[in-house]
C-alpha cells in the first residue's frame, strides 16, 4: 500500500533525545512489510512553520499523494478536527488512529477523537464497550507487539545476572532496591539511573545478554491514611503540561496536603475518567513483546490481559510485590534449564503470534486494505517500500 504516516519522529517530539516508539517499531514496521511511506513527522513540522501551516500541508499531501490509508498516532492536539474529518470523508484513503493510552485517556482526549477518523484502534479491552456507548462501531482492539525486524536474537552470551531498561518512574527505585538489598545483582539504563540511557542497538543487547531481564511498573502510587490510587506515569510524566491535572498531581505527590482536599481531589470526575477503573492493573506495555522477541526471559509485573498473551510461568514470569521479585529473580538464576525454556517458548510464541506483521495484517484485512497472509514466513521474504518524507 501507499500510506500517508502521520506521528512523531523523535521521542516526545525532541531530536535530542533520539527517535520516538512509534518511529521505532510503527513506522520502521510498516516500511518492512514492503509498503511505501509518506512520512509526515507532524511535530517538527509544527515546530518549524506553525501548527496552521502543517494543518493545510496534511490536507495538501493527502490531495496529491492521494495514499491508501492515513496512519496516525495522535501525540496531544497538535491535529485540526475539522481537516482530518474532511479527509477521512474522502473515499480514497482510509484514516485510522493508534490510541496509545485508553486505559487512562479515553473520556479526556480518545472519545473526541475518534469520531474524526474512518477507524480507530485501542489497546485497552475495557474501552471497547466506552467506544459502543459513543456509538461509534469502527474500533478494533489490537494489542502492543514486537517489532522482529528489528528486535531479534544476537545469540551473544549471557553477562548480567538481571537488568532493568527504563525511567525510575513511581516505585521502580524501591524494587530495584529490594533487589540490591536482596544480594541481587542488577543493572539500571534509562534517564534518572546512574547508567543513564543507552541507545536502542545496545538496549537490543542488553536484552539479549540478561538472565533476567525485568518489567516493572509504569505506574506511581499517590496514598494518604491508606486512601490509595494508583495513577499512570505519565500523567506525571516530563509532558504533564499537555495533560489536565498533570500539574496538581504533581504536587500532590511531592507536598503533604490535608486529608479531605487530597480524598476531595481524587474524587473528581475529570480525573476519574482519566484514570478509568483500572486502578489495580497496570497497562502491557511494548517491553512485554520486546524482550521475548529477542530470545530473553522476562519477568513483570502484572498486566491487563497479559495472559491473553503469554503464559505465565511458561513464557513469562509474573511477580506480585517486592518480596515475591526477589525470590522469583534468585529462583530463576539458580535454575538455569527453567529459566532457558521459558525464554525460548517466550520467543516462539511472540513470532508465530505478536509481530507488528500479524498485528497490522489483521488489521488491515478487517478494515478491507490489501494485506498478506498474517504467517509470512521469513524476514528475508520481505522487500521493504520507500520512504518519502514531507518537508
Amino acid at each position: 500500500m501507499r500510506i500517508l504516516y502521520v506521528a512523531l519522529k523523535y521521542d516526545y517530539g525532541r531530536i535530542e533525545q533520539g527517535y520516538s516508539f512509534e518511529h521505532y517499531n510503527f513506522y520502521h514496521s510498516l516500511l518492512h512489510m514492503g509498503h511505501d511511506v509518506i512520512y509526515f513527522d507532524f511535530m517538527t513540522l509544527m515546530q518549524k512553520h506553525g501548527k496552521d501551516w502543517m494543518n493545510r500541508k496534511l490536507l495538501e499531501v493527502t490531495k496529491t499523494e492521494k495514499p491508501d490509508l492515513m496512519f496516525t498516532v495522535l501525540f496531544a492536539e497538535e491535529l485540526d478536527k475539522t481537516l482530518v474529518m474532511k479527509i477521512s470523508e474522502n473515499k480514497d484513503t482510509v484514516t485510522l488512529n493508534w490510541f496509545c493510552d485508553d486505559h487512562w485517556r479515553f473520556d479526556n482526549f480518545s472519545r473526541h477523537w475518534a469520531p474524526c477518523f474512518n477507524w480507530s484502534i485501542t489497546t485497552s479491552k475495557s474501552a471497547i464497550r466506552k467506544y459502543e456507548e459513543l456509538g461509534y462501531k469502527n474500533v478494533i482492539k489490537s494489542q502492543w507487539a514486537c517489532n522482529h525486524f528489528l528486535y531479534h536474537k544476537l545469540n551473544m552470551p549471557l553477562k548480567y545476572d538481571s537488568t532493568f531498561v527504563g525511567q525510575p518512574h513511581g516505585n521502580r527505585r524501591k524494587m530495584i532496591q529490594a533487589l540490591l538489598d536482596g544480594g541481587i545483582d542488577v543493572k539500571c539504563w534509562g534517564n534518572g539511573w546512574k547508567a543513564g540511557r543507552i541507545s536502542q542497538e545496545e538496549m537490543i543487547k542488553v536484552f539479549n545478554q540478561s538472565k533476567i531481564n525485568l518489567n516493572l511498573s509504569n505506574a506511581s502510587v499517590c496514598s494518604k491514611n491508606h486512601f490509595e490510587i494508583k495513577i499512570p506515569c505519565r500523567l506525571i510524566s516530563q509532558s504533564f503540561d499537555l495533560v489536565p491535572f498533570g500539574s496538581r498531581i504533581k504536587s500532590i505527590i511531592k507536598n503533604k496536603i490535608p486529608e479531605e482536599a487530597f480524598k476531595e481531589y481524587l474524587t473528581n470526575d475529570r480525573l476519574q475518567s482519566n484514570i478509568g477503573n483500572e486502578q489495580a492493573m497496570d497497562q502491557i506495555k511494548g517491553r512485554n513483546f520486546e524482550v521475548p522477541g529477542c530470545g530473553g526471559f522476562t519477568l513483570t509485573g502484572r498486566a491487563e490481559n497479559l495472559g491473553d498473551y503469554y503464559r505465565d510461568g511458561k513464557e513469562v514470569v509474573c511477580f506480585e510485590d517486592s518480596e515475591d521479585l526477589v525470590n522469583k529473580v534468585h529462583y530463576y538464576l539458580e535454575h538455569e534449564e527453567e529459566r532457558a525454556s521459558i525464554a525460548q517458548a517466550g520467543y516462539e510464541r511472540t513470532i508465530r503470534e505478536h509481530t507488528y506483521i500479524r498485528r497490522f495484517n489483521e488489521i488491515f484485512n478487517r478494515i478491507g486494505l490489501p494485506c498478506e497472509p498474517a504467517e509470512v514466513a521469513s524476514i528475508g521474504d520481505i522487500k521493504p517500500g520507500v520512504t518519502k518524507e514531507v518537508q
